[in-house]
């Protein structure tokens, strides 16, 4: 049975950081892209960064680069986001996903987490 379980969300300080964490079960991890999506309220979900299988490629929208850093640890079939210099737009519902195609993670992802809430306010 896949899993992908989120953790680190939380509330923030405009300007603080974050780190969020999703671990992985129930398939190869070290062969999946993966990605963390958010979905703020009244707005679609959108892709916030992903990372290929080896972390060779990474990618980040416009609006979190240079802020946010994504990052794997096969051994421990974990994916990290670390988030800094936090704003109130960032806050979202921040989702886990996997896709055994690094290009097909932005649409259609094969693996969903279940979602962890990130509050950035004063």
């Amino acid at each position: 049975q896949v899993q992908l379980v989120e953790s680190g969300g939380g509330l923030a300080q405009p300007g603080g950081s974050l780190r969020l964490s999703c671990a992985a079960s129930g398939f190869t991890f070290s062969s999946y892209a993966m990605g963390w999506f958010r979905q703020a309220p009244g707005k679609e979900r959108e892709l916030v960064a992903r990372i290929s299988w080896s972390s060779g490629s990474t990618f980040y929208v416009n609006s979190v680069k240079g802020r946010f850093t994504i990052s794997r640890d096969n051994a421990k079939n974990t994916v990290y986001l670390q988030m800094n210099s936090l704003k109130p737009e960032d806050t979202a519902v921040y989702y886990c996903a996997a896709d055994a195609s690094y290009s097909k993670l932005i649409r259609t992802p094969d693996y969903w987490g279940q979602g962890t809430q990130v509050t950035v306010s004063s």
